[in-house]
């Protein structure tokens, strides 16, 4: 078996330990009239009803999953999804919508979603599905605020080389969903909230910008993550006058902690990042490599990441015996920030930098990809490097520098070979980066 097969082969491990049905048939069942979810008891009440709602690429497949359990038991509910990320459902209702920018659909879905929580009563309980994608696809227009002014804000977001924290911070602030306000709405009901983290340290507030969690971020966040990526000038009037107002006290805060809608409802996380390496891990060992998981908190410039697991590599490769091999396992999600005009991603954007790097270091390969099997609007999920894969492509007449500047990972991999294409894979814990030494 090839080194490339083996180390896909590692990365669909930890895929598919974090698929989301696996996960919900893992926590949930069916006791009686209770409703089990992990070490928590949830009487269905005779005169209540339930309900399902949720937002994210990994929200279908864990809809389909509790509907195979509560079947009848549901009494409606509503999903936002990204496109493609569908999946049969016969009670829960689905909006295929806009990510990573939001659209038409990702507004109406979220009315729909807004409209179905209208009338509830302390007998009700709600489920809520929450994962990576919910940010922008859980979109709603606050008044004061227009559609479009939402959209290009979030695209001025996802390209500034900001954090997801800092993201989410301006997110949580042009909304009444997200930021704690969903919970506003499922009050007086029991809600309980899957979520799914693809965020470093799985914070509540940030996953899917936190719609069931106290918030910590402020206004005055908000406007700092504006500020500091110099994005004031080309942030619209009324999002930035929203702001400041929120600021000066004229717009009510998020829900923070202490605020009793928190009080009827229960957040539990179901995948993560760690869950996923810890997998890969095994399939790693399994194949025979000695095998060490590095961090799932990586959280730095694609490129200086790239520099920093190459180094890692090569120590390790130093300290290696004849005959022994090793792979090493890093996770988390990286920053880049755009100025060319090419396409890719930025586990593709990594790979390429990394590829420069491995240039002439023998043994050594590198895959970085998205769990959810896509990486910036592209059809990939990464991309896959070696020793050779700089220098076959110089060789070719390929340019790696010029693409790198332009940004243009994904057309340097199409032509030179190694993207990683996995589809859809309806789940979503960040990036995993595998680099196995022989």
């Amino acid at each position: 078996m090839n080194t490339t097969t083996i180390i896909k082969d590692i990365l669909n491990a930890g895929i598919e330990s974090v698929l989301p049905d696996k996960l919900i048939q893992r926590i949930m069942k069916i006791d009686g009239e209770t409703l089990v979810i992990e070490d928590q008891r949830f009487p269905l009440s005779p005169s209540g009803k339930l309900y399902v709602i949720g937002a994210g690429k990994a929200s279908a497949l864990m809809a389909q999953q509790v509907e195979s359990i509560l079947d009848e038991r549901i009494d409606a509910g509503q999903i936002i999804v990204k496109y493609g990320h569908n999946c049969p459902l016969t009670r829960i209702e689905t909006t295929e919508a806009g990510h990573p920018t939001p659209d038409e659909n990702s507004f109406a879905g979220t009315q729909k979603l807004v409209g179905l929580m209208s009338s509830l009563t302390e007998n009700d309980l709600v489920i809520c599905l929450l994962s990576g994608g919910g940010s922008a696809l859980f979109t709603d227009c606050p008044a004061g605020m227009l559609k479009e002014d939402i959209v290009k804000t979030n695209q001025l977001l996802v390209t500034c080389g900001a954090d997801i924290n800092e993201i989410n911070a301006v997110r949580k602030h042009l909304s009444r969903i997200k930021g704690g306000w969903l919970a506003r709405l499922t009050w007086p009901a029991t809600a309980v909230s899957l979520i799914l983290s693809d965020v470093i340290g799985d914070r509540l507030d940030v996953i899917a910008s936190g719609p069931t969690s106290p918030d910590e971020s402020t206004f005055a966040d908000a406007y700092r993550t504006l500020e500091k990526y110099n994005l004031l000038s080309e942030t619209p009037a009324a999002i930035l006058n929203h702001i400041r107002q929120g600021m000066a006290g004229d717009v009510e805060e998020t829900p923070k902690a202490g605020d009793p809608v928190f009080g009827r409802l229960h957040n539990i996380i179901i995948g993560s990042n760690n869950i996923a390496l810890s997998y890969a891990k095994d399939q790693a060992v399994k194949s025979g490599f000695q095998t060490e998981i590095i961090t799932s908190t990586l959280d730095m410039d694609s490129c200086d990441a790239a520099k920093w697991i190459v180094e890692q590599a090569l120590a390790r490769r130093k300290a290696l015996a004849p005959g022994e091999k090793a792979c090493l396992l890093f996770g988390g999600e990286t920053t880049t920030k755009v100025t060319g005009s090419g396409k890719g991603g930025r586990n593709q954007h990594l790979a390429l930098c990394a590829a420069k790097l491995l240039s002439g270091h023998q043994g050594i390969t590198l895959l970085s990809a998205g769990s959810d099997g896509n990486d910036g609007p592209t059809d990939a999920a990464g991309a896959v490097v070696n020793s050779a894969t700089w220098g076959q492509a110089q060789a070719g007449g390929l340019d790696g520098d010029r693409y790198l500047a332009d940004f243009d990972s994904y057309h340097f991999f199409q032509q030179a070979g190694g993207l990683v294409i996995t589809g859809a894979t309806f789940t979503n814990v960040m990036d995993i980066i595998i680099v196995v030494i022989e």
